[in-house]
């Protein structure tokens, strides 16, 4: 992630919407120098549970879909979507926690029908017209079980096998009250920060994404306990959920909106494979090189805009295609093989645009089917599958975009210059015609052709003053950083030492915490970490947030709060600040006393200034014995240096201690 990023909106898309934040490594015990989370310290039975915002909000639950006991002391109200992968992965969870639950735990559905999947809001009025008639959780299950037919015919064949009246059913559909109970959902879901799907409140209390049930289960055993405590009190087990609500808040913080202006300063050195599909002019006054994911549904999103540009830029804007599957979506690195398989024989864009049009159908008998569809030698595109003859260009184009910060999809760099999310049209117009009118300059001075794209990115890295930032080299240099009085966890022995430097605003910075989590486990003894802050320019609250986390330290909690923070990226003004210490049983007057005196301002400015020598040019920046790897990478990457690195010192490796 780099200081120019446009985060507020990928990180809530990325990391909550696609279902694929807060998946944690295994504990570590405490002996072994691992600090539980607030969640954890609840419920010791989960010692690794994920933290979450203890925030509660006000979410009404009249006029939805309910399923379970109105006495129920736990009320778990979904957002979702029926064309969303994740959604359905996410109702087979919800099942479980019903069976496990029986009727401490009901379940309110809330229609979040996302607009670019077009079955999503047909199928979501016709199971809300099947609740008209007293079925809409059979209905329910009939979608999820059949997410990939959600045609008019798949719709009306699922209201006759459970047994709707057919006529009534489709008088039901065109009813203005369904659609605008609908509206509603949306209106709620957007004021409450829950943008993308599935999203969840198990009594007010927001969780995001497809998650691992174990995290489902450490928020509904605290709210349980709660909930039995107030029924123990006098409160009717029937009126829990409305008096927890009664002091909650009703509607997210609204993020900051200073992002707008990342992208005029963002320019990275960024190369051009001669093997990577595009379309548009070789020359091209504007080069737009992307960073995308098959599987990523706000990629999927921006193909129309990308048409568009196609449109209005004929002659002057070339497109590149580059690969990053993410780690947590199983079906984007084979889609990309199968994309490059087709580019082979001349069709990758035509590929592209049926791998993006139908995202939960991306294994291998469909990419089969989309190629005989697109006429391609079956013989030559099954080859290129069985062989992996693209494995090797896939993963060079994810290391590439870790190595320019395009850690998250679809990141795009136009001439060079950063511009990250699914943006409209005219976003990427207003960059464009920037940059077509630093081409032109450039072009009248007698700039040739060739040669426009490395002067424009010259020209752009010296208007912002970074050094010009090539692929990562095989072997980077190794970099001596002394771990100092920065919090760390691990024996001051341990053969590895990783310094990470962080942003606790920073999403990517989030993401990268269960995977340092799964690598204390996994290298138990072997590995210290040290945190060290390099709060970004653009994050309002990274440096209070920093100071706290410091003075948190100084009790000796440092990491109880890292973990506050990292849960909580959404609040992290002073009263938040306060309030998490006051959780951990802080010494207030003192804590607050480093807060008000800027106590630690110089150790913050040290550790920003020593990134700035390192080469830390983003957040998260790690430093594995010296050597940096860049970036909310997967945990194999990680182990893959450790592994050399402990290879080195002659230490048995992770996969040896078994």
């Amino acid at each position: 992630m780099k200081p120019n990023v446009i985060v507020a909106l990928l990180v809530g898309l990325v990391l909550g919407f696609v279902g694929g934040r807060a998946v944690t490594g295994p504990s570590k015990d405490s002996a072994a120098g691992n600090k539980p989370t607030a969640a954890a310290a609840a419920n010791p039975s989960r010692p690794n549970a994920r933290p979450v915002d203890p925030t509660v909000f006000k979410v009404p639950i009249d006029g939805s879909p309910v399923i379970g006991s109105a006495d129920a002391l736990v009320t778990l109200v979904e957002f979702s979507d029926y064309q969303c992968p994740f959604c359905a992965r996410a109702n087979a969870t919800v099942e479980q926690l019903r069976k496990q639950y029986g009727n401490k735990l009901r379940v309110v559905m809330k229609e979040n029908p996302l607009s670019f999947h077009p079955r999503a809001k047909p199928a979501a009025l016709a199971a809300l017209a099947a609740g008209e008639q007293g079925k809409y959780w059979e209905y329910h299950d009939k979608l999820f079980s059949n997410a990939k037919a959600l045609e008019d015919a798949d719709l009306e064949k699922y209201a006759t096998e459970i047994g709707l009246d057919l006529n009534r059913w489709k008088a039901d559909l065109t009813n203005p009250k369904l659609s605008a109970l609908i509206d509603r959902d949306q209106a709620l879901a957007g004021k409450l920060g829950a943008n993308g799907t599935p999203a969840f409140f198990i009594n007010g209390r927001f969780l995001s994404g497809a998650q691992p049930i174990d995290n489902f289960k450490a928020i509904i055993d605290e709210e349980l306990g709660k909930a039995e405590a107030m029924t123990r009190s006098g409160t009717p087990a029937s009126q829990v959920y409305a008096a927890i609500l009664a002091k909650g808040v009703e509607s997210a913080p609204k993020a900051a909106p200073q992002q707008q202006e990342a992208p005029a300063t963002a320019y990275r050195k960024v190369d051009v494979p001669a093997d990577s599909p595009s379309f548009g002019p070789k020359n091209a006054k504007v080069t737009i090189v992307e960073w995308s994911d098959f599987q990523c549904p706000f990629c999927s999103r921006v193909t129309p805009t990308l048409k568009q540009i196609k449109e209005a830029y004929p002659n002057d804007v070339r497109v590149v295609f580059r690969h990053q599957p993410l780690s947590f979506h199983p079906n984007a690195k084979p889609a990309a093989e199968a994309s490059m398989a087709a580019h082979e024989q001349g069709k990758f864009w035509e590929m592209h645009d049926k791998l993006f049009s139908n995202q939960g159908a991306l294994d291998r008998a469909t990419f089969e089917r989309y190629a005989e569809e697109l006429k391609l030698n079956m013989g030559q595109f099954k080859a290129a599958l069985d062989s992996g003859k693209y494995r090797a260009k896939v993963e060079a184009d994810a290391s590439a975009g870790a190595a320019v910060g395009a850690n998250g999809t679809p990141t795009f760099f136009v001439n060079g210059r950063e511009f990250v999310g699914a943006q409209p049209f005219e976003a990427f117009k207003r960059v464009i015609d920037e940059e077509l009118a630093r081409a032109n300059k450039l072009v009248a001075a007698g700039t040739k052709p060739e040669e426009l794209y490395g002067k424009l990115i010259e020209e752009g890295l010296k208007s912002n003053g970074s050094a010009p930032q090539a692929q990562a080299p095989a072997e980077a240099p190794v970099q001596n950083i002394e771990v100092g009085n920065a919090p760390a966890i691990g024996p001051k022995n341990a053969p590895v030492t990783i310094v990470a430097y962080s942003d606790f605003e920073c999403p990517f910075c989030s993401r990268a915490v269960p995977t340092l989590k799964q690598i204390e486990t996994d290298y138990h003894g072997k590995v210290r970490i040290a945190f060290k802050n390099s709060p970004l320019p653009f994050h309002a609250n990274a440096k209070p947030a920093a100071a706290a986390a410091l003075a948190a330290g100084e009790q000796g909690k440092f990491w109880e709060y890292h973990d506050k923070l990292f849960a909580n990226q959404r609040a992290l003004d002073r009263v938040s600040l306060e309030r998490y210490a006051e959780e951990l049983k802080l010494n207030m007057p003192k804590f607050k006393a480093a807060l008000d005196s800027n106590k630690f301002e110089a150790q913050i400015a040290a550790e920003m200034a020593e990134a700035s020598r390192v080469g830390v040019n983003g957040t998260p920046t790690f430093f594995i014995n010296g050597r940096s790897l860049v970036g909310a990478q997967p945990v194999d990457a990680f182990k893959r240096v450790i592994d050399e690195e402990l290879k080195k010192k002659g230490v048995p490796m992770a996969a040896d201690q078994k």
